[in-house]
């Protein structure tokens, strides 16, 4: 496990640098240590380590976790969540990273209703590339959806969230960054109730830095704290 506090080190170095180039605070970067396929020690090692956010992708694959790990740190589901879901998520999750239809917006807000939560933080997923694998929100629909989510008001967008194409250079990532940073700055402007528009969660661990070059305020890696996956 002392593995694991080195490598979050070596990630918070490289955080600080990537902000330095940009003028940008590094305090302004939250961590996100996705423990997907890891075990509760190892989340719990993250946290010892000062860790105080961690994500997953799956709900039920998160509980055990949840309840081994308990609130010392603040959970973030950064997996695709079905509206079925959504009531077990809203119990159990502080962040919901992946909204991305008024529909499953909905389902979040009779969830909070029913669990006497007042307002449950989320991101939008954008689906940048146009991929057809991938969940998220197209880029033309990501306003209609926002002014869709005024008739429900416990859901709170805090921002935009997108997992780009995974290219091998992290350069050729950066105008997907870009676009998500600029689709933000467009929302802003729109001064739509219960949106927000203060946090852009982009970057994984093979490209987090120019994520962070390009104003990443959540960066959401795994394998360069925890390892590989098996």
């Amino acid at each position: 496990m002392e593995g694991i506090a080195k490598r979050i080190e070596a990630v918070r170095g490289r955080i600080v640098a990537a902000a330095a180039r940009t003028g940008r605070d590094p305090a302004g970067v939250t961590l996100v240590a996705v423990s997907k396929a890891f075990p509760p020690e190892m989340v719990r090692a993250a946290a010892a380590a000062g860790v105080t956010d961690v994500g997953e992708n799956r709900v039920q694959e998160a509980l055990p976790k949840i309840a081994a790990v308990g609130r010392a740190v603040r959970w973030h589901l950064v997996g695709h969540l079905q509206t079925n879901k959504a009531k077990t998520a809203v119990r159990h999750f502080d962040w919901i990273q992946t909204l991305d239809s008024l529909r499953l917006a909905e389902a979040l807000q009779k969830a909070a209703e029913g669990a006497g939560r007042e307002t449950v933080p989320v991101l939008v997923e954008v689906n940048l590339g146009g991929e057809s694998g991938k969940a998220g929100v197209r880029e033309a629909d990501l306003l209609p959806l926002l002014r869709g989510l005024a008739a429900v008001p416990r859901i709170r967008v805090e921002g935009l969230m997108a997992l780009p194409p995974f290219l091998e250079d992290p350069e050729a990532v950066r105008p997907y960054f870009a676009r998500l940073r600029a689709l933000a700055e467009k929302a802003r402007g729109e001064d739509l109730p219960h949106v927000r528009m203060a946090h852009l969660s982009m970057g994984m661990s093979h490209d987090f830095e120019v994520a962070v070059e390009e104003g990443a305020t959540m960066i959401r890696v795994g394998t360069a704290i925890f390892g590989p996956r098996s």
